[in-house]
């Protein structure tokens, strides 16, 4: 942020006023048997004092914007009685919130570390398209207790019955779960697949399906919810189309009906299985398009022509949504 070419300290004169208060590290402070009281008084205290300020009450909070992290469900809880032991705050549910433009998670990013004072020769650093991938499909991740996501169930079960040249797979079950946080296991195993299964987990949004745009592998959602189009729709390159083929397939992704695999009517690899080289290679390059739109880039140097990182895609359209919002084009958060 502080290298951002356009900063003011002027805030009459701002387009979009940044908002240094971290919703994430405050709720950290507290596990999930903590009070609502606990959970929720120093971030309502800060939002009370915000606004108080000067630069609040011109637009009422609607140019000003924040990072939140974390997934929004661990923003939104209401606890009417207001001691409610649990997780999570209330921090999203204020009326001081719904007026900025927050960014959950969704935003997972990667710094990419770059040589400093000289442009950023990106392609090289990208998996080929050509890159020899042994496996059909990949996931990595593990099963949930009592059976409260079962497409995660059959993926695992149908990754275990499949030939060892389908599927690879990492499992991050209860007590394996250090095995899923090595980011170079987990790239080498998507660079490795054709595809990458990415169901849904806490949220629709999984972290892993950043890593599988990372490794060039194409995702496979379970839910159109998951889908980038719905989470990241500002990353998502401004070509790009929401045409399916009977199969589900989009111009980098692939959708499955969840309940046609836990009920036996699909078989995950028999999808797959129906993409030609051709297609493959077709939607893999469109994969590897988007890398730039999901890292974090050396803010020192610049990509090569006309690459934005997920900086430049994010703040161009917090700028745009400030304008629109001083213009009385846009009233609330869309």
């Amino acid at each position: 942020m502080r290298h951002y070419e356009c900063l003011t300290g002027d805030l009459a004169a701002a387009t979009a006023v940044y908002v240094p208060f971290y919703p994430a590290l405050e709720l950290n402070r507290h596990n999930c048997w903590s009070t609502a009281k606990e959970r929720n008084g120093l971030s309502g205290e800060f939002l009370r004092w915000l606004s108080t300020q000067p630069s609040w009450a011109a637009h009422g909070g609607r140019d000003h914007f924040m990072v939140a992290a974390r997934t929004t469900w661990l923003f939104r809880r209401r606890d009417e009685a207001g001691d409610a032991l649990g997780c999570g705050n209330g921090f999203l549910a204020q009326p001081e919130s719904g007026n900025m433009t927050p960014r959950p998670r969704g935003q997972y990013h990667v710094p990419l570390a770059a040589p400093p004072r000289r442009p950023l020769r990106l392609r090289p650093l990208l998996p080929p398209a050509s890159t020899r991938r042994p496996w059909l499909f990949a996931f990595a991740g593990g099963r949930r207790a009592n059976g409260t996501l079962p497409i995660r169930d059959h993926i695992i079960d149908e990754c275990t019955a499949s030939p060892p040249a389908r599927c690879g797979m990492l499992d991050c079950s209860h007590g394996r779960s250090a095995t899923c946080r090595s980011p170079r296991r987990l790239v080498g195993l998507f660079a490795s697949a054709r595809f990458c299964l990415q169901p849904r987990g806490d949220s629709f949004m999984r972290r892993s399906s950043i890593d599988t745009v990372l490794a060039g592998c194409i995702p496979v959602f379970f839910h159109e919810a998951s889908t980038f189009k719905h989470q990241y729709r500002w990353h998502e390159r401004d070509d790009d189309t929401t045409t399916t083929t009977d199969a589900g397939r989009r111009r980098y992704s692939v959708v499955i009906n969840p309940q046609d695999v836990v009920e036996g009517r699909v078989r995950i690899d028999e999808v797959l299985s129906r993409f030609t080289d051709d297609e493959v290679a077709a939607m893999r390059e469109e994969v590897i398009k988007m890398i730039p739109r999901f890292v974090y880039k050396d803010p020192r140097v610049k990509f090569q022509g006309d690459m934005n990182d997920a900086f430049d895609v994010t703040f161009n359209e917090i700028m745009a949504r400030m304008r629109r919002i001083k213009k009385g084009e846009m009233l609330r958060w869309k």
